[in-house]
């Protein structure tokens, strides 16, 4: 096989033949206050994306005041890699194909948190080590629920065995290693994205005071009852056909570049492809990266947060719930681990006036960014909810810019609106009225905080009257 430096995928010539569009699902764009030429301007920007070669597959949603502006996908899920033969059976995507979202599944797992905080089942301030008391050693005691949600808990790089395919299988010997790990640096002192570590470490607190998994939690709470498809932590087995497959691709990884990666990671950045499409990679739970979803459900779950919790009548979170996980945290500080000044809330990646990952102008949108091109956003100044999602992996390439094209086109053509403030609750079904609240196991099953519910918040204010 001939030596290439650039990974590509074979572009057909006919765009047309690997595109689906939902139309029935595309409204008309005056209706959303949008020009006529806005959903092709936007889809031209994917286009270029595509006959880069470095994305096999690229899907993209577009909502616009909650109706759907785009849904649309470009390329293969499967057959159409760089690796395959030029005979191999290759699969169409559509808008129905799921995506593995990768790092943009911290924004779902950190939702999930923010719903337990709602519920007053933790605090957002706790140590860590109050619910999982094992992981307070080595000074991670100072560790808080809010230092891992905002990238300071001062543990970045992975454990190279949690990347153990089948060490998935068992979360008890993952939080161990990651109780056994010694903090890079004192808790709140640095900032550095953690793209492992920190989903773990809050998938863990999850299942201790719920004495559920995460993905149990996130198909009861959120999920069911807004009627999502996919949106959760892997797959059912037999699902797996269905997942659009992930290729590397684009430039070679070189240091220093690549070491970061590999230490943040915990291994190769080629490797990591690989493993993501392994069966055992996505029929598991990793709360930092194994969320599958469409790009259809993905900007309608920013579209729940965009409306302030509620969505089709159903209320999930409360408005002040919203604001608090998407409120300033890091103040367009230099991150260690990405090698660049970011600004960022309690599990999301938020936008800036002239640097940011949205487009230009859109320093009040709140999103996430997943290995690699995958963007998921909400813009409460243009109300827009959106995602992209993409199948190639490349760690460079030139190409690259026209992901954050499309991001882009998508602010320069939604006009800006007015910020309106979230509406309080309205008495209408809600996820907490249709089933219990979470319940807190008992003291004898985990170190659960005095603070865990309500109840014990009222005790302790009456204990404390003289």
């Amino acid at each position: 096989m001939p030596f290439t430096l650039v990974t590509r995928c074979r572009v057909p010539k006919s765009l047309e033949s690997v595109t689906s569009i939902r139309y029935d699902a595309e409204v008309k764009p005056r209706d959303i206050g949008v020009s006529p030429d806005a959903p092709a301007r936007i889809w031209s920007a994917a286009e270029q994306l595509y006959r880069s070669g470095i994305h096999p597959a690229i899907q993209l949603c577009v909502r616009r005041h909650g109706q759907v502006l785009l849904d649309r996908t470009i390329g293969h899920m499967s057959g159409n890699g760089p690796d395959d033969p030029p005979d191999a059976k290759k699969v169409l995507a559509t808008p129905d194909t799921p995506f593995n979202l990768y790092s943009a599944s911290k924004a779902i797992t950190a939702m999930v948190i923010h719903l337990l905080d709602q519920r007053h089942l933790i605090h957002l301030d706790d140590p860590v080590c109050e619910y999982i008391p094992e992981f307070g050693v080595h000074s991670k005691q100072w560790i808080t629920i809010r230092h891992v949600l905002t990238h300071r808990a001062g543990i970045p790089n992975v454990p190279r065995d949690v990347m153990d395919l089948d060490l998935l299988k068992h979360p008890d010997a993952i939080v161990q290693l990651l109780c056994e790990a010694e903090p890079v640096w004192r808790a709140g002192r640095q900032l550095a994205y953690h793209a492992i570590t920190g989903g773990f470490i809050l998938g863990e607190v999850v299942r201790r005071v719920t004495g559920k998994s995460i993905r149990t939690v996130l198909h009861e709470e959120i999920l069911r009852p807004l009627g999502f498809r996919w949106l959760n932590y892997g797959v059912a087995p037999r699902d797996l056909k269905r997942v659009a497959v992930n290729y590397f691709t684009g430039l070679p990884p070189l240091p220093p570049l690549s070491t970061v990666l590999d230490r943040a990671l915990g291994v190769g950045f080629r490797e990591v492809t690989e493993l993501t499409n392994d069966p055992r990679f996505l029929t598991a739970i990793v709360p930092a990266g194994n969320v599958i979803a469409t790009a259809n459900e993905s900007s309608r779950f920013f579209q729940l947060l965009l409306n302030g919790g509620e969505l089709d009548g159903v209320r999930i979170f409360e408005p002040r719930t919203i604001r608090r996980a998407t409120s300033e945290q890091s103040y367009l500080e230099f991150d260690l681990s990405l090698g660049v000044p970011l600004r960022y809330g309690m599990g999301f990646m938020l936008g800036g006036k002239w640097f940011s990952m949205y487009g230009l102008d859109t320093q009040h949108v709140f999103g996430h960014l997943g290995f690699t091109n995958v963007v998921l956003w909400a813009d409460p100044e243009r109300q827009v909810a959106a995602a992209l999602l993409t199948s190639g992996k490349p760690l460079l390439h030139p190409a690259v810019y026209y992901a954050y094209d499309i991001a882009r086109q998508i602010a320069l053509l939604c006009p800006k609106e007015r910020v309106r403030r979230a509406a309080p609750a309205k008495a209408t079904k809600t996820a907490r009225t249709r089933r219990p609240v979470l319940r807190v196991l008992k003291r004898a099953d985990v170190a659960t905080p005095r603070r865990a519910n309500a109840a014990n918040q009222r005790a302790d204010r009456s204990a404390r009257r003289p």
